[in-house]
């Protein structure tokens, strides 16, 4: 466990116990990697001839897929490659046209990388029975979601509350889904909730809106490959990559890093104590 941001939330003071965990799903919960969209994504922007790096893919992973697409097109060297391809630079028509090829795809293999994260399950059991509500967000559509809720209720996950984009009209780094969780698991101050997530726009979200905000460093966007393969490293490559991993979460500014949902509870603790602090301690 790394606790690193000593900023506690604005309604730190007014809150005075953990109420509620909003998990992010690709890279959080399921789909160690977070392999899903970024396969999906190279594939589609293939199509169009124009082969994206791992970097460019997963640099603005965690927004919603719409945002994604604009940002990756938004990327000097994408931005010129489609110039040269189409003697014109990216439009917003653009982007509506190779988001349409990436729903439907997605959606085509979304099943495949459902499996829950090693540890995910016990650990959501164990939130539970510290009297934690539970919550989900994403960078996802709906329908994508209720795939994604479909199958893991099957495995034993069932979140008390899950909201996409479409559901409050803005993604991340807005904060308006952490609100709308708030409203339907009625869980209040903002600082009673800790929102998790593997990358910077989760943090960003979390922070956004007031509620403890936690890094997944060794599962998620900055891994970038399957449990399998990530075990499969060498043990120094496995060190250097989760080091870049947790830098990254560090810079956009997360309370805590951990490397898996499995070791959060130490950070439950850490922040059950830092607010029963008197207010004048808080932070110190």
């Amino acid at each position: 466990m790394n606790r690193l941001n000593r900023t506690l939330p604005p309604q730190a003071a007014d809150a005075k116990t953990l109420k509620a965990l909003v998990l992010d799903w690709a890279g959080t919960t399921v789909d160690f990697g977070s392999l899903a969209p970024a396969r999906t994504l190279e594939t589609v922007f293939a199509r169009v001839n124009i082969q994206l790096t791992d970097a460019e893919i997963r640099q603005h992973m965690g927004l919603p897929k719409r945002e994604h697409v604009r940002e990756i097109l938004a990327t000097p060297r994408v931005r010129d490659a489609w110039q040269a391809l189409r003697g014109l630079g990216p439009t917003e028509s653009d982007v509506e046209e190779v988001y349409q090829q990436f729903v439907p795809l997605q959606m085509s293999c979304l099943a495949e990388y459902s499996r829950l994260i090693p540890g995910v399950l016990d650990s959501v059991q164990r939130f539970r029975d510290r009297g934690l509500k539970i919550g989900t967000t994403t960078g996802y559509t709906r329908a994508m979601l209720d795939l994604l809720l479909d199958m893991g209720a099957r495995a034993g996950f069932r979140p008390d509350c899950s909201l996409s984009p479409e559901d409050v009209g803005e993604g991340r780094p807005a904060p308006l889904m952490l609100y709308e969780n708030a409203v339907r698991l009625r869980v209040y101050p903002m600082a009673s909730i800790a929102k998790i997530g593997d990358t910077p726009a989760d943090i960003a979200e979390g922070l956004n809106a007031g509620t403890w905000s936690i890094g997944v460093a060794g599962t998620g966007n900055h891994i970038g490959m399957s449990h399998d393969e990530f075990q499969a490293l060498p043990a120094r490559e496995r060190g250097l990559r989760l080091t870049r991993a947790r830098r990254e979460l560090e810079r956009a500014g997360a309370h805590y890093v951990v490397d898996s949902v499995a070791e959060l509870d130490p950070v439950l603790d850490d922040i059950a104590a830092r607010l029963t602090k008197s207010p004048a301690r808080r932070g110190k």
